[in-house]
């Protein structure tokens, strides 16, 4: 996303890019920096996301259910979030233990988190799909990150 005079940038004090998280920067801050937890927040589903077994079929706005440690909401359940990393099977047995990144190149991106329609085996912080990057669906969304200039 650039700015220009037709598109000022809303926040011009930021000094830094937007952009995607890869999976494991996205798997790091779903895990509380790196804690054990089933889910983003904890091992209780019910506290922290919403699912198939209490989201009534749909989305709900952002903060309702529990943050995790690092204070983020609803990393667990709502949408699936698109991360900027290909996708590859092997992601994690070739990848470096410190700040791995994703294949080069492929034909799927990776999504985590589950949706508000997903059993909570979906839902597991470890858990990850893949879908082409121009799709979308109604329960697909986003999680920016910034990266510091």
């Amino acid at each position: 996303y650039k700015s220009n005079p037709c598109n000022p940038p809303l926040t011009p004090f930021v000094k830094g890019e937007f952009r995607l998280p890869t999976e494991a920067e996205w798997e790091y801050a779903a895990r509380s920096g790196g804690k054990s937890e089933k889910y983003s927040g904890g091992n209780n589903i019910d506290s922290v996301a919403w699912y198939s077994g209490n989201s009534g079929s749909k989305t709900h706005p952002v903060g309702q259910k529990e943050a995790n440690g690092l204070g983020l909401y609803d990393m667990t359940g709502n949408v699936w979030e698109w991360t900027n990393d290909w996708y590859a099977d092997d992601y994690y047995r070739k990848s470096p233990k410190n700040n791995p990144e994703g294949a080069s190149s492929g034909q799927h991106r990776v999504l985590r988190g589950g949706s508000w329609g997903d059993t909570p085996q979906r839902l597991r912080t470890a858990n990850r799909v893949r879908d082409g990057p121009g799709e979308r669906d109604y329960n697909f969304g986003f999680r920016l990150v910034l990266s510091p200039q």
